[in-house]
């Protein structure tokens, strides 16, 4: 994961904002066999992000709101990548800080060893074989408060411990577990959460302009404003499992990917099965548009030699056209881009699959398109794991020109799960994963 440059006089078709998106039209037709797609990608740049300490940087942006961050260094910024309008410029997204997960008495507790951490708007810059970061923009409540990442509701999320998993830390309805990042024209950002599930506005500044949720979340004591918009299914998604992919179409309208499938009708429903959701949403509109079906290929395809089929999620979609998105599917070891077309004919809002008390329900079906659900069509572009060079969980794709994209990695801010993630100190074992940007060319255009 060390950084280097090579290739064809670098990537001087690079990152360009702003570009108009349609180039792509004739994708889904003139994409190639998948085995070629694999085999001629090849990645051309290399950059890494060096050590900046946490604490240094959250208190920079808002004072007081690290005390300790236990040796910790900046990192999950590869939690979503956008381009920011210069060649090498990116906008980049934090997801909700570090946390992990210790075994206590059997049952596992999730840990948030800096609970002060903000999910922070980072853009950076690529520098020959390093990652700078150029900007950061902390998100805050509409008083300017850290929004902090920690969880929203009691029995709803994940319980928030301290970094020994000893001590429950306190709720907060403001708390945001961030993923997706876009930019729109006004120069405000739209980002995805995990908890809402939920489709956040936030200012150019950072603050919080709207949070939309699904219908019925009844989420309440929150520093910002909250509009039930979305679907009310999204209240059944997985925990850990809401959006985590965004994406901005030519005309405005936003999608969101459900990282997994829906926990309908059981949680043992949702883990076995291969189809999960993406929903449209009309900023103009304040409300969701349609819904989509989209399946999974089996686990052992996507990540050969896995059988656990609760292993397949979204990480990150990507707009190349009208209507056509880059969809990721990957476990924590292998990944696939996959391209779809929204049809409009194929949207589920509001019918049958859209309520959760029909059965058997969408995520039950072991074949949706046989009882007549319209699901996404899809084709592979390219299959990560068979490039060498590219680093594993990614989590941020960008397009940088007409064959070539932009991955980034979340590397955990160099965090592991168990006990052993802290010395007798409580100071961070640090993994050794760097944040890593990776320009992957492809061998058509895309």
């Amino acid at each position: 994961m060390s950084a280097h440059a090579t290739g064809r006089s670098s990537v001087r078709r690079s990152v360009t904002a702003g570009v108009p998106l349609a180039v792509v039209a004739a994708l889904v037709a003139a994409c190639p066999p998948a085995s070629a797609a694999s085999q001629d990608a090849h990645v051309v740049r290399t950059a890494t992000l060096g050590n900046i300490p946490l604490g240094a940087f959250s208190n920079a942006l808002l004072p007081g709101t690290v005390d300790d961050d236990r040796g910790i260094n900046l990192g999950g910024i590869g939690s979503d990548i956008y381009p920011a309008g210069r060649k090498g410029e990116f906008w980049t997204v934090t997801d909700r800080g570090p946390n992990g997960q210790i075994k206590v008495d059997g049952t596992k507790r999730r840990t948030f060893p800096v609970p002060g951490f903000d999910p922070a708007i980072v853009k950076v810059r690529v520098s020959g074989d390093s990652v700078k970061v150029l900007q950061a923009i902390p998100i805050t409540t509409s008083s300017g408060k850290a929004v902090t990442g920690l969880s929203n509701q009691a029995g709803r999320d994940e319980a928030p411990y301290t970094y020994d998993a000893k001590t429950l830390l306190s709720y907060n309805p403001n708390g945001l577990d961030t993923e997706g990042i876009v930019r729109a024209k006004d120069g405000s950002f739209w980002l995805v959460d995990e908890y809402g599930p939920s489709l956040v506005h936030v200012s150019a500044r950072g603050k919080v302009l709207t949070r939309y949720v699904p219908k019925g979340l009844n989420l309440k004591g929150t520093d910002y404003p909250v509009v039930e918009a979305l679907p009310a299914i999204f209240l059944h998604r997985k925990i850990n499992r809401g959006f985590e992919g965004l994406a901005q179409l030519p005309s405005g309208d936003l999608v969101m990917a459900l990282q997994s499938p829906l926990s309908l009708p059981d949680g043992d429903a949702g883990d076995a099965s291969r189809t999960t959701r993406l929903v449209r949403f009309s900023p103009k509109k304040k409300a969701a548009t349609a819904e989509y079906a989209y399946r999974f290929d089996p686990v052992d395809v996507v990540d050969p030699g896995e059988d656990d089929t609760s292993e397949l999620k979204i990480s990150s979609i990507v707009a190349v056209g009208d209507d056509r998105l880059l969809v990721e599917e990957r476990t924590d070891k292998a990944a696939r881009l996959q391209m779809v077309k929204l049809d409009r004919h194929s949207s589920i809002l509001g019918g049958a699959y859209d309520n959760d008390k029909t059965s058997p329900s969408l995520e039950q079906l072991d074949d949706p398109a046989a009882s007549g659900v319209p699901v996404l069509r899809k084709r592979l572009v390219v299959d990560l794991g068979k490039v060498a060079g590219v680093p594993g969980k990614i989590e941020g794709i960008a397009r940088v020109d007409h064959d070539t994209l932009a991955l980034m990695n979340d590397n955990d801010f160099g965090m592991t799960d168990g006990a052993g993630a802290f010395d007798a100190q409580g100071r961070l074992i640090d993994s050794g994963i760097k944040t890593t940007l990776t320009y992957l060319r492809l061998p058509h255009s895309i």
